[in-house]
């Protein structure tokens, strides 16, 4: 998939240097261990309501992918797969019975989908080994065939490119001491050996951040003329900014998830960019792998389902949550020990009542008459 595509400012945009970037690696790695850090569950439906199944095989083979990972490293490796290169692919190892026992992340570099007769087919390492549909599992980003996800990093190589040619350049500027482009001017004519003997001692002596504020001795009439500019003429700053908004588009993520506050005022700002990126940026991921890891890991028709539980990131500071269990015990849908447990504190041996309000009648009760009345 990616063969280091260069960009217009002739840097090859791979995984590797597009990680380089600060920009794209933050964005890659908030997204990654939020996926990671969301606790998720077996369920089943049943007459009684929806029960969780901590003891279901599916939920401790997602509590223990494999034996080089742990439940977090896993998501975390194929978010960032998903982030970068906009697929996932996890090969699924089933016992004798057909039952899976094993999840092994393949880096997408490695696997080629191909279609054969209506069904899908993933070669592995130039088809050293192929699975089918129904043993491994593929989570697409955006995709428009159905069949890849397209890669970010491919779509937003120009942004990615400018962003590391900001970089280099700002190393360059202050590695030289922010003396770019100086022109030492002498009134006669040197010989090679002399130009090259001049050009050594000056880079030697006036180069470098710890050369920047020392002074120059010219000698035979020579002068220094400067025609670099500085960095805020060049736009540089403004630039670094620009990159950081543009890779936080092609990522959907706040820029306040990006440390980039200047549009960030105030805490109410701060908090509604925290409903964003729960809504607009987590929300469609967790979909999209609940419905893959459904598909490929329960036969068709279970009553059993994986689902990721977001609660955690919707939790307020205490204030708010302590406000909100107070509505929900007031009007009868928490109990104590509900409460309890969303607070992670053990349950009481009188906690599981539910409160009702006694002034509370349904819709249409005539309303009583008063004995005085009578």
């Amino acid at each position: 998939m990616f063969d280091g595509a260069s960009s217009k400012t002739g840097i090859a945009i791979t995984e590797s240097s597009s990680m380089r970037l600060s920009a794209v690696f933050g964005a890659v790695r908030v997204i990654s261990e939020t996926i990671a850090s969301l606790p998720l569950d077996v369920k089943i439906n049943s007459s009684s309501g929806v029960s969780t199944m901590p003891s279901h095989p599916i939920s401790k083979l997602l509590k223990n992918p494999n034996n080089l990972m742990t439940e977090f490293n896993f998501f975390e490796v194929c978010q960032a797969h998903l982030c970068l290169h906009g697929n996932a692919y996890i090969a699924i190892k089933r016992n004798a019975s057909g039952q899976p026992v094993r999840l092994l992340p393949v880096h997408p570099d490695r696997v080629r989908v191909k279609v054969y007769e209506g069904e899908k087919f993933y070669n592995i390492d130039d088809g050293k080994e192929t699975f089918d549909d129904t043993e491994m599992i593929h989570v697409l980003g955006l995709s428009f065939d159905g069949l890849v996800g397209k890669s970010v990093i491919e779509s937003a190589r120009e942004s990615i490119g400018l962003g590391l040619a900001a970089d280099q350049f700002g190393g360059s500027f202050f590695g030289n001491g922010a003396n770019v482009s100086a022109v030492l001017k002498h009134p006669g004519t040197l010989s090679d050996e002399a130009y090259k003997r001049l050009m050594s001692s000056w880079q030697r002596r006036y180069s470098g951040l710890d050369n920047a504020h020392k002074t120059a001795i010219l000698e035979e009439g020579m002068a220094v003329e400067k025609v670099s500019i500085s960095p805020s003429e060049s736009q540089f700053l403004e630039t670094r900014k620009f990159g950081v908004e543009d890779i936080a588009r092609f990522f959907r993520v706040p820029l306040a998830y990006l440390g980039h506050l200047d549009n960030s005022t105030n805490r109410a700002n701060i908090e509604e960019q925290g409903m964003q990126f729960q809504r607009n940026t987590i929300l469609p991921w967790v979909k999209r792998w609940e419905s893959e890891l459904n598909r490929k890991l329960f036969p068709e028709g279970s009553e059993y389902y994986i689902r990721f539980n977001m609660e955690g990131l919707l939790r307020g500071d205490i204030k708010s949550r302590y406000e909100s269990y107070a509505v929900a015990r007031q009007w009868g849908w928490l109990s104590v020990n509900d409460i309890r447990k969303h607070e992670g504190m053990d349950p009481l041996d009188n906690g599981d009542a539910y409160l009702q309000p006694l002034n509370m009648v349904e819709a249409g009760t005539p309303k009583p008459q008063d004995d005085a009345m009578e």
